[in-house]
């Protein structure tokens, strides 16, 4: 394990607890509400544009999910995994890529063998302490605060592509 930023090819994504605040919330007719961060949408965005692939390693399956993956241009999508490691060597393989390709932000226990086995390995500031402990790189944001955002930002800042990608709003 170790700060690969600017090598980084593939990242993925837990989702409830980096990609939402990591709540679940039910209708009462029995539908699951989630609430994503559009900050981290365009920055997911950006690093896509960049070449880095972007991924979702999910432990629970969620139609909600598939929908702002697809929103967002993520093809690869793991739904109801909890061995989340295992998940990213699949991706890996797929992709032909060695696992310090890619970087992995999770956030709670069933995150912590993918983030110590990438290349860079990342948690949220509310991640679960052993995950802040094994992380190479912790955001300063929240899960579902634009933790993601911050990421990739901080990817694209290594790889040297950040301010020509933020130029074009300008």
């Amino acid at each position: 394990m170790g700060d690969n930023a600017a090598s980084v090819r593939l990242l993925a994504l837990d989702v409830d607890g980096v990609l939402t605040d990591g709540r679940i919330y039910y209708t009462n007719q029995g539908d699951e509400i989630k609430a994503f961060n559009i900050k981290d949408g365009l920055g997911i965005k950006l690093l896509q544009d960049s070449g880095v692939k972007g991924a979702i390693i999910a432990g629970r399956t969620s139609d909600i999910v598939a929908r702002r993956a697809s929103e967002l241009g993520i093809e690869d999508i793991i739904q109801g995994r909890e061995d989340k490691r295992d998940a990213l060597v699949e991706l890996c393989r797929r992709h032909d890529l060695a696992l310090e390709d890619c970087a992995y932000m999770g956030d709670d226990l069933p995150d912590l063998g993918a983030v110590r086995a990438c290349g860079l390995g990342m948690t949220v500031s509310d991640g679960a302490e052993q995950l802040r402990a094994a992380a190479d790189w912790v955001s300063t944001l929240p899960g579902g605060g634009g933790a993601v955002r911050e990421a990739c930002e901080y990817i694209l800042q290594a790889r040297g592509e950040l301010a020509a990608l933020l130029s074009a709003y300008e």
